[in-house]
């Protein structure tokens, strides 16, 4: 148990809703084990309350903060600086508090995702066909990402067909050599383009509650595809089941949110975490329930 007192550092995630977040787990696992006066926390904040909340918790000597949905891009427009990496995907999933007051806002998602998709697959998304379903915050994210590490093409859905319309607009600004497409027709669309594709990214929140069903059906998916799921509270997630029965290979987003995690809490602190503590500490949770 810590000992916490005047003197610790409090980090957080927010988010709406907050209640599925492992990051004060893996982060956590890692102070213990760095022997830093510090916890990290999670809390609910609803969208329109996030840049107030932010700013209070500068003013309250909060070391830095994370943001999961629906808050990523709200912070996009409200930093008072974004980092490169924010600029490039267009959201921002964690503020650094700078020493002058003003918020700036990075994007770790697309380090963190090409991290761990080398370590599952060997490879990502470079010469590879990609397929992403959900443009939120992450799924945007990592379609601009992979157009900017060289995908052989990228092709986005999302329930709301706008969104997509809008990534592939910003893919085309920022990778104008990467063929892109907005794929509308609601899910048989997306089960043929799923199908055509090397690399799948399932980007959305289908899976996070019992009894989802796939977004994807196993006819979606053939052998030789990679398929990785950025959902990472369960260790398969329906998703995965539905691509593992047509052959393909799949990974969850436990070390997309490992890596992620990792780079945000260099960014706030100049150190290197205990990622053997942090991955420990998910595994433990995640395949064991405890």
């Amino acid at each position: 148990m810590m000992d916490l007192s005047g003197h610790t550092t409090p980090f957080a995630v927010l988010g709406h809703p907050i209640g599925h977040s492992l990051s004060p787990v893996m982060h956590n696992a890692s102070l213990r084990s760095l022997g830093m006066d510090a916890v990290y926390l999670a809390f609910d904040v609803a969208p329109h309350r996030l840049m107030d909340v932010l700013r209070a918790m500068r003013d309250m000597g909060f070391g830095g903060v994370n943001l999961t949905v629906p808050l990523k891009e709200i912070a996009f427009d409200g930093a008072d600086e974004l980092d490169a990496s924010a600029r490039h995907v267009g959201s921002v999933n964690t503020i650094q508090f700078l020493a002058d007051g003003r918020l700036k806002g990075y994007s770790t998602d697309a380090a963190g995702f090409l991290r761990a998709a080398d370590e599952a697959f060997g490879g990502g998304p470079c010469g590879r066909p990609v397929f992403v379903l959900g443009a939120g915050g992450a799924g945007r994210a990592l379609a601009i990402a992979a157009a900017l590490e060289g995908a052989a093409r990228v092709a986005i859905a999302d329930a709301d067909d706008a969104r997509p319309r809008r990534v592939a607009e910003e893919i085309r600004g920022l990778a104008p050599d990467t063929p892109v497409e907005a794929v509308t027709g609601g899910p048989d669309a997306w089960a043929e383009r799923c199908r055509a594709a090397e690399l799948v990214i399932q980007a959305t929140p289908v899976g996070m509650k019992p009894g989802d069903a796939s977004p994807l059906p196993p006819a979606a998916f053939r052998p030789g595809q990679r398929v990785f799921d950025l959902i990472y509270m369960v260790p398969e997630t329906v998703c995965m089941k539905a691509a593992a029965q047509a052959g393909a290979t799949t990974a969850n987003g436990l070390n997309m949110l490992l890596y992620q995690g990792a780079r945000s809490f260099t960014i706030w602190t100049g150190r290197e975490p205990d990622t053997a503590a942090m991955r420990a500490a998910l595994e433990t949770r995640v395949y064991r329930g405890t």
